[in-house]
């Protein structure tokens, strides 16, 4: 069980640090209203995740890139947060073009890392 532990816990501080990463690099790029760092790293990790699922079938390894290394990169607590907070800004509009646009991309996105996995 500790190693599973540790292989959760290193996945996910890789995560944490590159979804940080992501962010500050997307941020200094394309500064806008519309939270573009958590958009493409919510779309990403949703591609990994599909891709994963198909490419990786030892325990460990599904245990480190998966529960790990994607939840801690994913951020669909910030996505909902930051929906949350345009809606309360009055940015309505914004924010249901957020909510549709990651949801539907990060469906698709899954499906077709799952694809690209075949």
């Amino acid at each position: 069980m500790l190693k599973q532990i540790l292989l959760v816990g290193a996945g996910g501080a890789a995560g944490s640090v590159m979804r940080y990463l992501v962010s500050v690099l997307v941020t200094r790029i394309e500064p806008f209203l519309f939270p573009a760092g958590t958009f493409i790293i919510n779309i990403l990790g949703c591609f990994c995740i599909g891709l994963f699922a198909n490419l990786i079938s030892a325990n460990n390894l599904r245990l480190l890139l998966m529960t790990g290394f994607c939840g801690g990169f994913t951020t669909f607590s910030t996505f909902a947060g930051e929906t949350l907070a345009l809606a309360n800004n009055n940015h309505m509009a914004m924010a249901l073009v957020y909510t549709i646009s990651s949801c539907v991309l990060g469906i698709c996105a899954v499906w077709l890392g799952m694809y690209a996995g075949k």
